[in-house]
């Protein structure tokens, strides 16, 4: 394991337990905002990943073991495990972004800008979403069983072209306006019409099609 390596496992296990811990003390007489700030913040592992040498330790040791461990804090957890992050939200949420976060590791492990781009959709634009719609959502609707808000996928629009513009620029990629702008609207499209926490894979591999397609 090379050390670059090493130093990605460290600061991505430190940067996790941090948020979690703040999420679970610091902020957890708000558990809706707390899953959300736990949602959003685990996205800034995206500037992590240019340490990592390795592909089968970006993905099996860095992102895979999240699966296990949010599936165990979920309600489905046969430890049953009370935890108010999980039991705020949609059970499994948190098992699909860990699940999109290692899928895209395996897969782009050499274009990490590719990575990020599926990170910040799932975490920044979803999370915002879902922020904004709960506190601020007037404008309701209901597509298939999920009631969401016309403010929450507004948010998620205008966050995402910031978002994936810097995450482009974090990387050293062209920047082009006009695939920002497309791939923040698929991602909004399809994060407003997938149900059930199910938004952290569509969301995330709508936004990373969409900019492939478009950077062929």
């Amino acid at each position: 394991m090379d050390n670059g390596d090493i130093i990605g496992l460290i600061l991505v296990y430190a940067y996790v337990i941090l948020i979690l811990v703040i999420s679970e003390r610091v902020l957890k007489k708000h558990p809706n905002f707390s899953r959300k700030f736990l949602h959003i913040m685990v996205g800034n592992v995206l500037f992590i990943l240019p340490l990592f040498q390795s592909r089968w330790v970006m993905a099996f040791l860095a992102a895979a073991p999240f699966i296990l461990l949010t599936f165990l804090i979920s309600p489905y957890s046969p430890l049953k495990i009370k935890d108010r992050i999980s039991g705020s939200g949609h059970g499994l949420g948190l098992v699909y972004y860990a699940i999109s976060w290692t899928v895209l590791a395996l897969i782009f492990f050499d274009q990490p800008w590719i990575i990020g781009v599926g990170i910040a959709a799932m975490s920044y634009g979803d999370g915002m979403a879902s922020l904004v719609g709960m506190k601020y959502g007037k404008i309701k609707y209901n597509l298939t069983g999920d009631t969401k808000s016309l403010e929450g996928s507004l948010t998620m629009f205008l966050v995402l072209i910031c978002t994936v513009g810097i995450v482009l620029a974090y990387y050293a990629v062209p920047i082009q306006p006009m695939v920002i702008v497309s791939v923040a609207l698929v991602a909004t499209v399809f994060e407003a019409i997938t149900p059930k926490g199910l938004d952290n894979i569509t969301a995330c591999f709508s936004a990373v099609i969409t900019y492939i397609l478009l950077t062929l």
